[in-house]
């Protein structure tokens, strides 16, 4: 069965300049600048994108970022403790909307 996803796809993000170079070079000098050392270190903030990445549920972000992460020394352990972060985070913010739902089912009913 084909997917929509092809991981092949993933080498070619760097042609994303190719229709509107200016914008595609000025996201890319905001990639690169992002992920340099700073207060956090790379492999952190290559962790914090591996769980950003399940969030938004972007395969080639997974992909990517699941090769960045190991090569920058974390551990299995580790991928699986971010992913659960990220989901616990997604799931708090899916539950906590229940109280706006709450409050609006408060208001139909009395």
């Amino acid at each position: 069965m084909s997917t929509y996803y092809k991981p092949e796809d993933l080498k070619k993000f760097g042609n994303i300049t190719e229709f509107d170079k200016e914008l595609g070079d000025k996201f890319f000098d905001y990639y690169g600048e992002v992920f340099k050392e700073g207060a956090l270190t790379t492999r952190e903030k290559s962790l914090i994108a591996l769980a950003v990445s399940h969030a938004v549920q972007c395969p080639y972000c997974i992909d990517a970022y699941t090769s960045d992460t190991i090569e920058k020394g974390c551990t299995e352990e580790q991928l699986m403790e971010a992913v659960h972060v990220a989901a616990a985070i997604r799931g708090g913010a899916s539950l906590v909307h229940g109280v706006q739902m709450m409050e609006k089912t408060k208001k139909i009913l009395m």
